[in-house]
């Protein structure tokens, strides 16, 4: 029996096929049960225009059906010799129901069965990661509110500042990933749009009703445009790859920020020792390793979109074999990605924070100087006035640091808009309707 969609009355060289295989048959693996989905909806409309009978729809129905559970439960395999996910599930249709199960692929071509693959996937994909975001950022939001009394410094060029607090620091990121989100809704209506009907990327001369595919599949919207169905291979995995980068440079300075924070020339953050590592000479070390390598991958997720364009930037329209590639790097980038916004949830809030006692510790009495030129300010003294003579109080020994502070505005120290973070984060987490297609593939099963 043939096992590859394509094949003819000659032989590949093995060489050949090894090659141009490459890691697909390994990572179609977390494809297979949406190409099951997406098989499932081929069918039933092509019963429905009466392109398969009643009879064959069904028994092709019960046996997708069972092949997904298998694939849902892992269970699923693809044979040796077997050159992908569609040929491995073609393969088993036509071992089980013989004439039925050929006649799966009227209207469609490994082309636009690979593009509602990959669509399916990155929508499941991009809820789970939309989902760990919010979680995480209600996670620092809670942090921020726990700890919003505990000064430290704030920094620029890494000189210190101005004074800030654990709860401006832990709700800056909060709201920072509530920005990545608000790229993940865009990026989720990019891909939100159903390729199936598009072939090989001219279109079929069977009455395909893609509108029906589209409902059955949970789509939002048709991609209309065959050719531009035919064109989202790749700016599908290009948007998707911002999206990943968005999260990850947010990620990666949180990171940077802890690793910082938790030395003990900072000393405001102090790892339990279950949660770092030791040095194999140096018995004091504790090091903060497992935020060094959340800021190493997110360094690496952050050039995920110049690896999408290099691999696409210069192809012409049409299927080109580069596109397979695009698999190798953006799915081991989803799984990353996700790790690190579980193991921060996790590690974060066992993290240990202390305040510090800033007016009276000699290294920070400069934080205040900004508080001096506005006391000045508010006594009617002109800006630039008072500050030339903070200034020169400064330069002369002579500064004594207000110890009050004042900050009433939104945002700031004594009022952190916490609750309008937490109202904006759950406005976007609303906008993604998950729901909708959660239950089209329910009643696809």
């Amino acid at each position: 029996m043939a096992t590859k969609l394509w094949e003819k009355d000659y032989d590949l060289d093995q060489r050949i096929a090894d090659f141009t295989i490459g890691r697909d048959r390994e990572l179609d693996l977390e494809l297979a049960p949406f190409d099951i989905l997406g098989s499932l909806a081929h069918i039933q409309m092509l019963s429905e225009v009466g392109l398969l009978d009643e009879g064959a729809a069904r028994r092709c129905r019960e046996k997708l059906q069972a092949l997904y559970q298998d694939a849902a439960s892992g269970q699923f395999t693809i044979e040796e010799g077997v050159e992908d996910v569609h040929s491995q599930v073609e393969m088993l249709l036509t071992r089980a129901l013989g004439d039925d199960g050929k006649k799966i692929h009227s209207g469609r071509s490994r082309n636009d069965q690979v593009l509602v693959d990959l669509r399916l996937y990155f929508r499941h994909r991009i809820q789970g990661i939309v989902e760990l975001t919010g979680e995480l950022s209600q996670t620092l939001t809670e942090l921020s509110e726990e700890h919003k009394d505990k000064l430290i410094p704030g920094y620029t060029h890494l000189q210190v500042a101005m004074v800030s607090s654990f709860g401006l620091w832990f709700g800056a990121y909060a709201e920072a990933l509530v920005d990545d989100l608000k790229l993940w809704t865009g990026i989720y209506d990019v891909v939100d749009q159903n390729p199936l009907g598009s072939a090989a990327g001219y279109g079929s001369s069977f009455p395909l009703d893609r509108d029906r595919t589209t409902e059955l599949l949970g789509f939002s919207s048709p991609v209309v445009n065959v050719v531009a169905a035919q064109m989202g291979r790749g700016k599908s995995e290009l948007v998707t790859a911002f999206g990943i980068a968005g999260v990850a440079q947010t990620l990666g300075k949180l990171a940077m920020d802890v690793c910082l924070y938790s030395s003990q020339n900072f000393g405001f953050l102090q790892l339990p020792n279950e949660l770092t590592t030791g040095s194999s000479i140096m018995p004091h070390k504790k090091n903060p390793d497992v935020f060094e390598l959340i800021r190493g991958r997110c360094n690496l997720l952050q050039t995920l979109p110049a690896q999408m364009a290099q691999l696409t930037g210069n192809l012409p329209s049409g299927y080109h074999r580069e596109f397979q590639l695009l698999k190798e790097a953006i799915f081991p980038a989803l799984d990353q990605l996700e790790d690190c916004l579980s193991m921060v949830r996790y590690a974060l809030p066992r993290t240990r924070v202390s305040a510090q006692e800033l007016p009276t510790d000699p290294r920070y009495v400069y934080l205040y100087s900004v508080e001096a030129v506005n006391n000045l300010v508010l006594q009617g003294v002109p800006f630039r006035d008072a500050y030339t003579q903070v200034g020169r109080d400064i330069e002369a020994g002579t500064f004594v640091p207000p110890t009050e502070l004042k900050h009433t505005h939104l945002g700031s120290l004594g009022n952190l808009g916490n609750e309008r973070i937490a109202a904006k984060r759950e406005a976007v987490l609303a906008s993604f309707d998950f729901e909708r297609s959660a239950k089209a593939l329910e009643n696809l099963l």
